[in-house]
């Protein structure tokens, strides 16, 4: 009896701990709140520098020609993605406080580019036409000899002779100018390199090709007698030196039936006599070497190119120019040597 008491207590007791609808607590999290961490401050970044390409030109330049070498320099400034500038002066301040200078293209005067170049290392400095400079480093150089007067009268002979059918062509020069020298024997070689001996086949029969100088003081009006010695000697076909090739003198030799090769074509209408300009191209030159520039490839030096210009098609037709072209094509690569040095 004791023991059937003693279990029905334990069982009472057991029954009390499981009761329905109870249930033991859950202890409570001691675990902190998770806490923001705060945002990083945006770093502020430099704002990149965009190169800039720089072009000195003289104040006094024509304005046809300031205009053609800005256009020219601000397209390629603009296929490089870089910015363009225009300066008529530059000192060395300028070069090396400018910010993001890359390259500066300069004509006549020299702005003392040895001097620039050595102030700035970092910059590309292109001279064009400038002479007395040398190529190095960081300075570039186009046409430092100047105009390649040899081969543009070496052209000039050999058009000249391939259009006059008896070989009756003729160069006026001037006197005592070195340059001129030297255009005068480069122009007599042209005319041999196309016909050899170049005698007349028919009376009257002159010593070709014919030379006429003009001295240093003569009057540009005065040009004109000596224009009459080359007509006098029936001459069909001139070379003109280009710094005697006046309007005047050029529209003298029009009026005498002669027709005419020079440097650039000074009139608004082509006369029927006018046969072609044989002109230095510096652009194309500049245009060849600016991505060279950009790349930071310095120190090269490039003769001036020539290319033909206002071509009379009814004098030089398009089989003649293409033998004109070829021939200064070799004459600039070297093969043709035109057998002078100015």
């Amino acid at each position: 009896m004791r023991i059937r008491l003693v279990s029905l207590l334990l069982l009472l007791l057991l029954a009390s701990c499981v009761l329905p609808g109870r249930s033991t607590p859950t202890p409570a999290s001691t675990a902190s709140p998770a806490t923001a961490s705060p945002s990083a401050s945006p770093t502020p970044q430099a704002t990149a520098i965009i190169p800039l390409v720089m072009l000195v030109i003289p104040a006094d330049m024509p304005a046809d020609q300031a205009d053609l070498y800005q256009s020219t320099v601000y397209d390629l400034a603009q296929q490089s993605g870089m910015r363009f500038q225009v300066r008529n002066v530059l000192s060395a301040s300028d070069v090396t406080t400018e910010p993001g200078l890359s390259v500066v293209i300069a004509l006549p005067p020299d702005p003392g580019l040895a001097g620039l170049a050595a102030a700035a290392p970092q910059v590309q400095f292109l001279g064009v036409g400038i002479p007395g400079l040398t190529a190095g480093g960081n300075l570039s150089l186009i046409g430092a000899s100047g105009k390649p007067v040899a081969q543009q009268a070496f052209l000039a002979g050999y058009i000249a002779a391939m259009l006059s059918p008896d070989y009756r062509v003729g160069v006026l020069t001037q006197e005592s100018d070195p340059n001129a020298l030297a255009a005068e024997a480069a122009f007599i070689n042209g005319v041999h390199f196309y016909c050899g001996l170049c005698n007349p086949a028919f009376a009257p029969f002159y010593s070709y090709p014919l030379h006429i100088e003009i001295p240093l003081d003569t009057p540009e009006g005065a040009y004109s007698a000596y224009a009459d010695g080359l007509a006098r000697y029936m001459v069909e076909v001139a070379y003109v030196y280009p710094p005697l090739a006046t309007p005047d003198l050029l529209d003298y030799f029009s009026q005498k039936g002669i027709k005419i090769i020079s440097e650039t074509m000074p009139f608004t209408e082509m006369p029927a006599e006018w046969v072609a300009g044989i002109q230095p191209e510096v652009l194309s030159a500049v245009q060849k070497i600016f991505p060279d520039l950009v790349a930071g490839k310095g120190g090269q030096s490039l003769a001036t190119p020539l290319h033909l210009t206002n071509i009379n098609s009814d004098l030089l037709t398009a089989g003649k120019q293409r033998l004109a072209e070829e021939v200064l094509y070799d004459l600039q690569a070297g093969f043709i040597d035109p057998g002078v040095k100015p």
